[in-house]
């Protein structure tokens, strides 16, 4: 048994000396800004690091501790950097107190996923072979479900879960096709991918662009690991060019002038042929670079406005999450779980009641607003325990990393990259627990397991 104790006692080490130098609130926002670096090191790349790897094995990019803590605290802690340039000369004392806070998320997350991964399981599981063809199928299926639950209202929340896993699986068979040079499984692959790509350019949405190109990024590193190191970084950086402006462009020709999605989406290609719009494209980037692309800003307004202007809210945010996993069907009065979410949002003044908008709160706000400094550490540690435990479960029932951790769990709990208001966020847990354990008998009944192992 690895003693975890080091490990756990130097990730906080930037959280004490940020705030060692509150005194000068440039040097700790840097200081905490800084260590989450220092986490990814520790965590993922040290001597010390609770994962273990070989060169012949590679390395489990899709674990928790990896993927999730990258996207989760990069988003959280990182991106920060370019609203704290812009905003250099104003309130920096807040600014800094924030990221401290998120500094202190990305400690507690990393501590419960670490307490919780296990290092030795001996428990035998049903193994579940992903074969190019089962995944193919699961892959289709998984598609053709999502599209049906849009007519059956009561369950529509499973939609989304089983629309990710088309997308994961379709990826899964494009790479691994092609690195079998299988043209069948290749041709499925793609064919897949481009149908989910284009349905995502058309939603005025740009998460579902960005989720897939990281699918395509971690999963493909498996495979090839050289390209992908070349290509990712590039890859994201030109999204991230594009992405502000096309986004903008659909909600304002789609939502607000109600023109068709196709047209709309049309008209936003074109606008990266022009000149004339280069200096549109550069503000659109700019503005979300130095605000939309971290929810510092956001932050900052929840933490000026609570306890100042409102009193911490203690379990009222969890007394809201387990009203929210109460079915319609069985109490048609329940309040609606979007208008409960916003409700703090307008409260502390993030947006107005008259946007139309959409802004709900991440698990570190909800954390900070329900016990300030104690809420994030609790909520994120149990954020974190709970994630590796689902990670652990879905790899057990499904016989190990590939289908368990990959396609499985990567798949149905995809909103644990980075989170979302606790109402909303629980009830995506508890569907994809469900989806999870309807998986794992339909697969059973049908009798594809290849074998029985250890993990």
């Amino acid at each position: 048994m690895i003693n975890k104790t080091p490990i756990i006692l130097l990730i906080y080490v930037p959280w004490v000396l940020a705030h060692i130098f509150s005194f000068d609130p440039k040097l700790s926002f840097l200081t905490a800004w800084i260590g989450s670096f220092f986490i990814f090191y520790i965590s993922i790349f040290s001597t010390i690091a609770p994962l273990k790897t070989t060169k012949s094995d590679g390395i489990p990019v899709m674990k928790p501790i990896i993927l999730i803590q990258i996207i989760f605290a990069g988003f959280m802690c990182c991106t920060s950097i370019f609203y704290f340039l812009q905003h250099i000369d104003g309130d920096i004392e807040i600014i800094s107190e924030c990221q401290r806070l998120s500094l202190l998320a990305h400690c507690s997350l990393v501590t419960g996923m670490i307490l919780m991964i296990k290092n030795e399981n001996n428990i035998q599981s049903t193994s579940f072979r992903p074969t190019l063809r089962l995944v193919s199928w699961i892959c289709v299926l998984a598609y053709l479900s999502s599209k049906g639950l849009v007519y059956i209202t009561p369950i529509i929340q499973f939609k989304y879960p089983l629309q990710i896993l088309s997308i994961t699986t379709g990826i899964y068979v494009l790479i691994k096709g092609t690195a079998e040079r299988n043209l069948a499984s290749s041709l499925i692959g793609i064919t897949m991918f481009s149908v989910h790509f284009i349905e995502s350019t058309l939603t005025g949405f740009k998460e579902g662009i960005i989720v897939q190109i990281l699918i395509l990024v971690f999963v493909g590193f498996h495979y090839y690991r050289k390209f992908v190191l070349l290509t990712a970084i590039p890859a994201l950086i030109i999204a991230l060019y594009i992405l502000p402006t096309y986004a903008t462009i659909m909600r304002t020709e789609s939502w607000t002038k109600g023109r068709p999605a196709t047209s709309a989406r049309t008209q936003a290609y074109q606008t990266f042929f022009a000149e004339e719009n280069d200096h549109l494209i550069m503000e659109n980037n700019y503005q979300f670079l130095t605000n939309r692309f971290s929810e510092i800003g956001m932050f900052v307004k929840y933490v000026k406005h609570t306890p100042d202007h409102q009193n911490f809210r203690g379990f009222e945010i969890l007394q809201n999450t387990l009203t929210s996993l109460i079915p319609r069907f069985l109490w048609n009065e329940k309040p609606i779980t979007e208008h409960v979410a916003m409700e703090r949002v307008y409260e502390a003044g993030v947006i107005s009641r008259f946007s139309n908008a959409s802004a709900k709160t991440r698990p570190v706000v909800d954390g900070y607003l329900m016990a300030g400094t104690i809420g994030v550490y609790a909520l994120m540690l149990s954020y974190g325990m709970i994630t590796q435990i689902i990670s652990n479960t879905a790899e057990r029932l499904f016989g190990g990393y590939e289908m368990g951790g990959i396609l499985i769990f990567n798949s149905l709990f995809q909103q644990l990259w980075r989170g979302n208001s606790l109402e909303f966020l629980v009830n995506n847990i508890v569907c994809g627990l469900i989806l999870m354990i309807v998986i794992y008998f339909l697969m059973k009944i049908l009798n594809l397991r290849s074998s029985t192992t250890k993990l």
